[in-house]
Parts: structure tokens; sequence; C-alpha cells
């Protein structure tokens, strides 16, 4: 047998509190202490810490073993938790745990992943997702969200450490500690255990552009940060600046080791227009390529997503193009063009979308706005991604941001009527991009999802909600903005999976559940590539055409965005065109589709009749 190349070797994490069969080795990174000590909780006397090279400091505990509680004693007087904490039982100013990762009993060596391509993404935030509010108690839902609905993915909010028992997750101050309230790391590798057994794959939103005010320690124990660039949020990330190599590394070793230790298959990397690194090779390049590495080491596909508002290919550009080599990335450019001609809105960012023209150039080729000029940014803004496959994109008619970041959270279910809702799904799920659900849009859950924190600290809680109020202000909602400290605004955000169950949200989940297995059945190469494709907006009709075409099966689906019937009038190849779907017919509480349940084609122009905000489908049936 061949010896392995060193850097073939499987990751392991080499900081924090490591469990060995002689006790436990703690290490740390603490360039600007002059001398740290190790806290074991319940021991009388602190132990010192050896400096090593680099700024990092290290002590071994010989009856150290899993579940103690410890922290780290910088210069003799300000005791703090481990910035490599895997576990904070008590919070983010309490100590932190010692954990063994090696103690979980995996059972899902079987597991190969799930590509891409195949990717049906569910989005969900542990805390409002079930009534308990944990990991574990998402379990029993697993065989609804697979069997049932038919998603390949659960992609996970941030669930880092956060202050508090409530919040979205992007104020977590541990980067390495699951939510001790949502059942911290047992419950989170118990989760995704049973996701791998079930056939579900898990991507973990994680935040590399700042870390929460409260509880964020970091800064004491080395530049982690730097005050040359700024967030919205917080501190911006110190990625280039003077020993900023050990934070990269702090960073990198983060993604590598929920990949590695919780076994998750990707991470989506929240707001990466907040992280600013101007060196040589972008922080982002260093993330995808050990994670895409560590992949190859352990045989299972692992993808990295990026949200991002700038519009850049280089996110999504292999590293011989001058990209940062990412998977894919959301597309919020899809979102506004579809929401803005489902609801009529125009204000704020919305001002830049509402042509039909719009939405058609985004199934075609991703971005929107690809060099001209933005009204609402009032600047060129964006970069042609035409060339690229429709893989490359995340796309959604909802999601977090775009339901939490309005004023009331209000849903899609909220503001449109029923017919819209499924026109709405139609669009999402039958394009050639990547769909992502977000929790409850499946069955027409009215559930507000609003913004909601649990911070202890009076200031900060005031300075969130003024914060609120100011990114509200270019929307011009009226209204009392819900108080994010309100333990009411966390629980009005809880689904009821229950109502999928009753009248009209049982249609629609029947509806997605339908769309879905379609989406299955479409060919992969017609729907996964540019050939064979063809996406068509009628301007006068506000209507979109979309044509699947490959050797074996062609499919045609039209998608009516106005509020009153219309004639489509194109070219469809020769043959017998049989109606597969139609979500104005009876079945889907419509008033019966008008839509023929069959056109046939000589080569030549056909009719096609739809219903307001209604769409079809029709498959070329060729003769045996």
């Amino acid at each position: 047998m061949k010896k392995k190349k060193a850097d073939e070797k499987i990751w392991t994490l080499e900081l924090g509190a490591n469990v060995t069969f002689q006790g436990v080795r703690f290490r740390v990174w603490a360039p600007i202490v002059s001398s740290i000590s190790l806290r074991m909780i319940g021991e009388p006397d602190d132990i010192p810490m050896n400096l090593e090279p680099e700024g990092y400091f290290t002590a071994f505990q010989v009856n150290g073993r899993p579940g103690d509680r410890y922290h780290y004693v910088l210069d003799g007087d300000r005791v703090r938790p481990d910035p490599v904490s895997r576990s904070q039982p008590e919070g983010v100013h309490g100590a932190s745990e010692v954990v063994d990762p090696g103690r979980f009993e995996w059972e899902d060596q079987d597991w190969k992943g799930i590509p891409l391509e195949e990717m049906i993404i569910y989005e969900l935030h542990t805390g409002t997702f079930t009534q308990e509010g944990t990991f574990e108690a998402i379990i029993p839902h697993l065989d609804y969200l697979k069997n049932e609905l038919g998603v390949t993915t659960i992609e996970l909010m941030p669930v880092a450490q956060f202050p508090g028992e409530r919040n979205w997750g992007y104020d977590g101050t541990y980067l390495y500690a699951p939510q001790n309230s949502y059942g911290g790391p047992l419950g989170l590798k118990s989760l995704i255990n049973t996701c791998h057994q079930k056939g579900l794959a898990v991507i973990l939103d994680v935040v590399y552009n700042h870390l929460g005010p409260e509880g964020n320690y970091l800064a004491d124990y080395g530049p982690y940060f730097t005050d040359r660039y700024k967030t919205p949020w917080g501190s911006a990330i110190n990625y280039d600046g003077p020993e900023s190599d050990e934070v990269r590394k702090f960073i990198v070793n983060n993604a590598l080791y929920w990949v590695t230790e919780y076994h998750l298959d990707g991470l989506r990397i929240d707001a990466i227009h907040g992280i600013f690194d101007f060196s040589a090779r972008h922080i982002l390049h260093d993330i995808q390529k050990a994670v895409h590495q560590q992949a190859k080491r352990l045989g299972r596909p692992m993808v990295v997503i990026a949200e991002s508002d700038l519009n850049d290919v280089r996110v999504i550009h292999p590293p011989e193009r001058g990209g940062y080599g990412l998977d894919a990335q959301w597309n919020d450019d899809f979102h506004h063009c579809l929401h803005t001609l489902l609801t009529g809105e125009r204000r704020g960012y919305y001002q830049d979308f509402g042509d039909v023209h719009q939405l058609a150039k985004s199934l075609r080729e991703g971005f929107v706005y690809t060099g001209q000029y933005s009204t609402y940014r009032k600047r060129r803004h964006g970069s042609s991604s035409k060339h690229l496959l429709p893989t490359k994109f995340i796309i959604f008619s909802q999601n977090h941001d775009q339901v939490g970041n309005r004023m009331r959270g209000d849903r899609l279910s909220t503001l449109v009527r029923f017919e819209t809702l499924k026109l709405a799904a139609g669009m999402v799920l039958l394009s050639p991009n990547i769909p992502l659900l977000f929790m409850g849009e499946e069955y027409g859950e009215e559930a507000p999802f609003q913004y909601f924190v649990n911070h202890s600290d009076p200031a900060l809680i005031e300075a969130v909600r003024k914060g609120r109020k100011e990114e509200f202000a270019s929307f011009q909602w009226d209204g009392e903005i819900p108080d994010p400290q309100d333990v009411n605004t966390f629980l009005r955000s809880k689904i009821n999976l229950d109502l999928q169950h009753h009248e009209k949200h049982q249609t629609l989940f029947e509806l997605y559940k339908t769309l879905i297995q379609i989406r299955k059945e479409i060919p992969l190469r017609s729907r996964f590539n540019k050939k064979g494709r063809e996406t068509k907006a009628f301007e006068k009709e506000q209507a979109i055409l979309m044509k699947w075409n490959d050797e074996e099966d062609q499919i045609i689906g039209i998608f009516n965005f106005n509020d009153k019937p219309i004639k489509i009038e194109t070219m469809v190849e020769e043959g017998t065109w049989e109606k597969i779907f139609a979500s104005a017919s009876e079945e889907w509480n419509g008033m019966g589709a008008l839509v023929p349940e069959s056109v046939l084609s000589n080569g030549s122009k056909v009719t096609f009749v739809l219903d307001a905000y209604a769409f079809a489908l029709y498959r070329n049936i060729k003769e045996p």
C-alpha cells in the first residue's frame, strides 16, 4: 500500500481542548497576551500555559476528561472562554466545555452525499421550525421533508453560539460551538446523522464577515478585527492586515471543522460583500479549496455557496479564471424580479425591478444587473454571468432575509392571493437553477418570520431597535416595528406544520410535492445546461415561456404574470403536445384551466390560452 502524502492527511482540529488517551491538550492563539493560565472549574490551582512560536499557548491536563469546564485567564486577571470552544453550555459568558468528538457514534458510513445539481434546498431556523426549538425536535419531521415533500437538502440558519436563547444566528460569537439552547454538539450531530440515514444532505449557514457584539472576546486574544473596513453588523475581520495569517487559519479551520467533525455536506457563507480581503489570494478561495480537498479525502461531495450582494462572477468563477471557485451563490436578482411581478411592490431595492424581461434574463443568464445603471444604488452594478451554468445560482421566492427583513416579517402567503402562490412555486421549482424553499412556504405558512434577539446589554438592545428602524427607511412601510427583544416576536415566528393538512394549505402542499416530482423527472441534460433550453418573455401579455429539449423529451412551460387571462402564440416543434400540469385546474383549487388537454402542432405557431396568474406544462408525446 502506498504511503499517503502529507497533504492527504485527514484534517483534525488542533486548537481548543482536544481529548487524548493521556488527558486533554489545550491550545490557543493569543499573540497580544503576555501570559495565559488554564483554569479548570473545580480545581484549586490554575495551570500556566507554555508559549509556543507565532503566539500560541499550550497546556496539558492529565486528569482532564470530556464534560470538564474551563476558562483561560489572560495576563492574570481577565477570565475568558476559549475562542475555539466546542461547547458553551452556560452561554457566551460562561465556561467552555471539553468535548470529545470521538464519543459520538456516527451511523452514516454509507452516506455518499448529494451533488449540487440534485439539491432541492429547504432552509429552516432551528428555533422556530418546531415548538421545542431544538435540533432533535427536527428529527421527527425528516420523513415529512424527504418522503412527503421531496426535498433533498436541509439548510440550517447559523447555529454558532449566540447570546441568550433566541436569535437568527448572525450574532454568533463562538464559531465552533453549536448553540446550547438548540441542544449543543450532541443534538446537532444527532440531527445530521439521522438526515444522512434518511438520504438528506445538510448545509450550514456560517458567518465569516463579523461576530456578534455580546460575548465576543476575540479581541482580548489577538488582532482578529480591523478598523480599516466597516460592516453594517460589527467590526470587520482582519483577513489582510498584520498578523492576519493566523486569523485566516482560524476561519479556514472552522469551515473544515463543520464538514469533518459534523459530517456536513456544505456551507452557505453569509453576506460575503462584508468580507474585506485585498490580499493576492482571497479568503474565500482558501475556504473553498480547503473544503474541496477535504471532500476528496473523505470521499463525498461538499459544496461552498455564497450569499453576495455584488453580482460579481469572480465569486463563482474557477481560480484559473481569476475567481474564488465557490460552487454557487444565492441570486437575489431572481427573487426581486419574481417578487415585484407577483406583488407590484416598487420601493427600496425593488425599484430596480418589475419588468418581465428581467425575469427571463435571470432564468437565461443568472444576474439581471450585469453592468448597467441601478436606480436604487445610483451607480452601475454587476457583471455578466450569461456564460455560467444555471446550477451556479440558488433561487427562491422567499428566504429568511427576504421575509424577515420586511418590517412585519410578512410572508408571500399574506401578500398575494392563492393563485399567485402557485405561480411562484412553479417558477422556482421548474427553473433550471437550484431551488430553495423557506420553511413553511410549501403549505402557505402565514405566521411571520420576524427579527428577534435575546441580548442582556440594554444599550445593545436599543442599538438593535434603532438599526431596524433605519434599515426600513427606504421602503416607507407604515406601522410599528416588532420589538426584536420581545419574546413574543420570537414566538410569533414559529411555524405550524399541522397547517399542511387543512384546506388550501393541503392543496398548496400537494402542488409543491407534485412540482418537485416533475422537476426530478425533467431531463437532466436539458435542465442543467444551456443547450436545448429556451426562455422568452412576452411583454404585452406579461408572460414567460420556457422550453426544455433533448433527444428524449420536449417540455414547454408557460407562466402568466398578468391579472387577466392571456393568449400566447409561439412556435413549437411538430407533434402532439399533451398537458401534464395546469395550476388553474380544479384539483389545485382553480376555476378550471382554460388551457386545452392537448395541442397538435405541425411545426408552426400554436396558440395557448392561460388563466390569470397561472402556469401550464406540456410534453411532446412522440409516436413509438
